[in-house]
């Protein structure tokens, strides 16, 4: 089995924010090519054509639609990966050391050389972040892009995990959350960010900005001046054709 470390230097991980995010699949995607083309074994996909595709996937957003008693129907989209917890279960049950957790940031990983593909991290995990990779018999998971936010050989703005970089609404936010002043942690107190089933006792690194209920939001029709159609004067041969046509 393996141990986890008593405390960690950082707590790297993410503030996703569910009034931001649109269902619009493009952190899917993104991690999916980064993570094929670089770290660790591709990302495999089986009979991905067919009747019965199959793939791995690090990152998923599921959909959901809530209905308050005497509210409106809401839809929330909800984006799903590792929460690279403090306690984290998967780790301690791991039976070969592959899963652990650095000590330097706390993201945790699966050295895919020890794996063995027993599936007791994918069982220990509350959250189902873990997703066994049918091709290459190890297990998978979020690695914050652990090669890409310490690349120095990229400019300095895209050294955090692709998700984050690709996302188009601006949902997803990385950082120290070990450092009070730092951005996620900054916009978690703001926000009322929360932790994912914290009766499960994992302390999720992960914070979940939730979304404003529809009513709270004004509703301004701003648009509708620009939208409203203004009557135009066209003058010469044009104008007189156009007048002509609208008679008919």
């Amino acid at each position: 089995m393996t141990t986890l470390p008593q405390s960690t230097e950082k707590k790297l991980g993410l503030a996703i924010d569910l009034d931001t995010c649109v269902g619009c699949h493009a952190c899917v995607i993104s991690c999916k090519e980064w993570n094929t083309s670089n770290y660790g074994a591709p990302l495999s996909d089986m009979d991905a054509y067919g009747k019965d595709p199959v793939g791995t996937f690090l990152n998923r957003v599921h959909t959901f639609e809530v209905k308050q008693e005497d509210k409106p129907a809401q839809v929330t989209h909800f984006p799903k990966s590792c929460l690279h917890c403090e306690d984290a279960p998967c780790v301690t049950v791991c039976p070969t050391g592959a899963s652990y957790k650095r000590v330097e940031d706390g993201i945790v990983l699966v050295n895919e050389s020890d794996c063995i593909g027993c599936g007791l991290c994918a069982w220990s995990c509350p959250y189902g972040a873990r997703e066994m990779d049918a091709a290459e018999g190890v297990m998978k998971k979020c690695t914050l892009c652990v090669d890409r936010i310490y690349n120095e050989n990229i400019p300095e703005e895209d050294r955090v995990p692709s998700c984050v970089r690709t996302c188009p609404a601006g949902a997803r936010h990385f950082g120290d959350f070990a450092d009070p002043d730092s951005n996620v942690s900054i916009l978690s107190a703001e926000r009322g960010g929360m932790e994912l089933m914290p009766e499960q006792g994992t302390k999720p690194v992960n914070r979940y900005l939730p979304p404003r209920p529809k009513t709270d939001i004004e509703q301004i029709d701003i648009l509708a001046p620009l939208l409203a159609r203004q009557p135009e004067e066209t003058g010469g041969f044009l104008g007189w054709l156009d007048r002509t046509l609208e008679k008919l």
